[in-house]
């Protein structure tokens, strides 16, 4: 095997890719790695103007962006996304399912219909995008990259009240794998990137000076080989990775972004 440079495996440049959840935490950052990677990209959220605000900054930086204003809660919102790349791209070869939800509840206080919206978000939503996105990777015959978005928390529980969102990311690695094997033959890789805490706007209390961020950070911190918290950066890797040719060989994984957390 000769490869004058190993890091041509890495390339994505022209790709399509399409990101639900692009305006969240781990989709905004899947926007920018893959805007900057070369690809081109159709990015889809609930939130307009959050929606705008990431799809401006790609394409500040030279990528081809098209925008869709909506969640992927329903099958014919999910067939129109990858319809989407179709018509604007002429196909789609990378799709990251980065929306979700969670609700946090001890289990006598959560209403049925609570843990089941999470489960729709993260688990039924999932199997809707990447279905759509099989019947056209599979159509247009030149496989594709599949990567869906699990937790730390789909391999380890949590006493405050998680039994809706670690259920739901224990079933998406369910599917990781199911999906890894059953599409293998077709030249689609179905992978799954596992964070634990990285810095967001829902976690940017935790790298706070407070001194309740301080006891929170330093008990979590305790079972981290790595010592610190996760930043944006450390999930570009993974996704470029996991988006390139470079994990052709790789599929049905769940790739743990935790720093060693769950390795102990």
């Amino acid at each position: 095997m000769s490869l004058p440079n190993p890091l041509d495996m890495f390339d994505v440049k022209g790709k399509v890719a399409l990101i639900t959840g692009a305006s969240g935490a781990f989709g905004a950052v899947a926007a920018r790695v893959l805007a900057g990677a070369g690809c081109r990209l159709v990015l889809a959220a609930g939130k307009a103007s959050e929606l705008a605000a990431i799809a401006a900054e790609c394409r500040a930086g030279g990528a081809e962006v098209v925008e869709v204003n909506t969640r992927p809660d329903s099958e014919t919102a999910c067939t129109a996304l990858v319809a989407a790349a179709v018509a604007a791209f002429g196909g789609l070869d990378i799709l990251v399912v980065a929306s979700g939800m969670n609700k946090v509840a001890k289990i006598d206080d959560m209403a049925p219909e609570t843990f089941l919206a999470v489960m729709d978000a993260n688990v039924t939503q999932s199997w809707l995008l990447a279905r759509a996105a099989t019947v056209q990777m599979k159509a247009h015959g030149r496989g594709g990259k599949i990567v869906l978005v699990s937790s730390a928390r789909g391999l380890l529980g949590h006493p405050a009240g998680y039994t809706a969102y670690c259920a739901s990311k224990a079933a998406v690695d369910g599917m990781t794998k199911a999906l890894g094997c059953e599409l293998g033959p077709t030249g689609i890789t179905v992978n799954a990137i596992a964070p634990t805490v990285f810095r967001s706007p829902l976690t940017a209390w935790m790298f706070d000076d407070t001194d309740n961020a301080k006891a929170v950070r330093a008990g979590f911190l305790a079972r981290v080989p790595k010592g610190r918290l996760g930043e944006p950066e450390d999930l570009a890797g993974p996704l470029l990775f996991l988006a390139s040719r470079a994990s052709d060989f790789y599929t049905g994984h769940i790739l743990y972004a935790d720093g060693g957390y769950t390795a102990g």
